[in-house]
């Protein structure tokens, strides 16, 4: 590249006035650019984190409403009755082999155990204590607490 706008200084060494022909980037102009990108970053990041957190909970509750539900009234719709506590979610999977042992089970109704986003297990209670039919939920990011809980009688 041709360097513009440069001329011979009284010493007779070249300056540049304008656009000058460098080779590669200062160690300043490194440390600005890493500076700025560390300043975008604490300003995304903390807003990134919690979209986080809202969208397990999303996918928890529509596991919970959708995909189990359908699953569970598919699995009543064949047998007359949902699976019970003991058999578990684990009947939409296998055919259970305890009391009352399903006389149309045409599963397996869902692909693999279900796990909710925090990686546990959703908690399956029939009949249930706050619906007649079945209670199903997560507990969420924190198991000690029930202020996040995900449930499916709300």
């Amino acid at each position: 590249m041709k360097k513009i706008f440069s001329f011979r200084n009284e010493s007779g060494r070249r300056a540049c006035l304008g656009i000058c022909n460098k080779q590669g980037f200062t160690l300043i102009e490194i440390m600005m650019v890493v500076v700025i990108i560390a300043s975008l970053a604490t300003m995304v990041i903390p807003r990134l984190s919690g979209r986080s957190e809202q969208s397990k909970q999303s996918i928890a509750q529509t596991d919970i409403e959708a995909h189990l539900a359908t699953a569970l009234k598919l699995y009543e719709l064949d047998n007359g009755h949902f699976p019970t506590t003991e058999q578990g979610l684990e009947a939409l999977l296998e055919e259970p082999s305890s009391s009352p042992v399903p006389e149309n089970w045409n599963g397996p109704y869902i692909e693999k155990y279900p796990q909710d986003p925090w990686g546990s297990p959703y908690i399956y209670q029939s009949p249930g204590d706050h619906r007649s039919d079945y209670d199903l939920y997560s507990s969420g990011l924190n198991e000690e607490s029930e202020e996040d809980d995900i449930v499916n009688w709300k």
